[in-house]
């Protein structure tokens, strides 16, 4: 019982601690309410206040994030620029374009990390294991907890892959409609961009973004080869170089854009026959494990009972 309470006091004042970490962390959505409402209604004063009370809050979310960096660096950041690099891309790929998303994500793997040292040390002191044992459900539990949000990431930015590609199809069926229409190629990018957020939201993000660094000043291949980067997608990565060799042989657009639909519709058709095709090996699994044994004891069950009876009725037939 006793440990049972301290086992709950150390759960209830983690919980408590990182809890309060991410209150201090995260915007407060009340407070832009209020900013924007005495603004309308004239009150400058307290929007200096407020905003004082911002900059206040955004240092202190700065100081907080400064001083857990080195522990971050020590612990979980990774240790070249290219590995920096590889983290903030896979992080754009999964949809987290943010400049602070690179540190949540290493403090979620430290949070994860002592979250599974506690639950090891609770499940071990619970059981009344052996010290060697705790130690190991400790160490177990904080590398399965610095593996959770990778394996997280890895969940998200394949579910996203697969939402922007089967959707890239179709949003280049409209871009070749917009263009023969008469559009230009950066007006038709911005259009599609907002036709399409209602039915593929995540590609029109890409696109959307892509038309405002182009309106920037950024040049159109570089703003595309940033999209193509952001996505992943070897697809958009081979649209990209069909639009910059149209574009600098001065071939038609509409019309490299109309085979690259075409192609990526074939791609798509052909995926889903190969997933079809899978199927069948993939039902293996369950067939083995769950429907022949079942099938095995309907079947053969009869014939082992009635068996299982002559041998009791007549024990010299196991002799003869």
């Amino acid at each position: 019982m006793e440990f049972d309470a301290n086992l709950i006091t150390l759960g209830g004042l983690t919980a408590l601690a990182i809890g309060l970490i991410i209150y201090s962390v995260l915007p407060r959505k009340q407070d832009d309410r209020d900013v924007v409402r005495r603004r309308l209604a004239g009150q400058r004063g307290a929007d200096e206040a407020a905003e004082i009370r911002d900059r206040a809050r955004a240092s202190a979310s700065a100081q907080l994030v400064k001083r857990a960096a080195p522990m971050l660096n020590k612990i979980v950041m990774p240790t070249s620029d290219e590995e920096q690099t590889n983290l903030r891309v896979r992080l754009a790929n999964a949809g987290f374009r943010q400049p602070q998303a690179q540190t949540l994500f290493l403090a979620s793997k430290s949070v994860c990390a002592v979250v599974g040292v506690v639950a090891g040390l609770a499940a071990g002191l619970s059981a009344q294991w052996s010290a060697a044992m705790i130690a190991g459900a400790a160490a177990f539990g904080a590398g399965a907890g610095m593996m959770l949000p990778g394996i997280w990431l890895s969940l998200a930015v394949g579910n996203r892959m697969t939402k922007l590609r089967n959707g890239l199809p179709d949003t280049l069926d409209l871009l070749v409609v917009s263009v023969e229409a008469g559009l230009a190629l950066d007006a038709a990018l911005k259009r599609v961009g907002e036709e399409m957020a209602s039915v593929h939201s995540d590609l029109s993000d890409e696109l959307r973004i892509a038309t405002m660094e182009t309106q920037m000043g950024l040049p159109r291949n570089e703003a595309l080869s940033n999209m193509a980067r952001r996505t992943g997608l070897d697809e958009v990565r081979s649209l990209v170089s069909v639009i910059t060799q149209a574009e600098k042989f001065g071939t038609s657009v509409a019309r490299a854009l109309r085979n690259q639909a075409t192609a990526l519709r074939t791609k798509r058709r052909q995926r889903a026959e190969e997933k079809a095709q899978k199927t069948a090996v993939k039902l293996m699994i369950p067939l083995v494990m769950f429907i022949f044994p079942a099938m095995f004891v309907v079947l053969g069950g009869p014939a082992a009972i009635n068996i299982m009876k002559a041998l009791k009725e007549n024990p010299q037939l196991m002799g003869g």
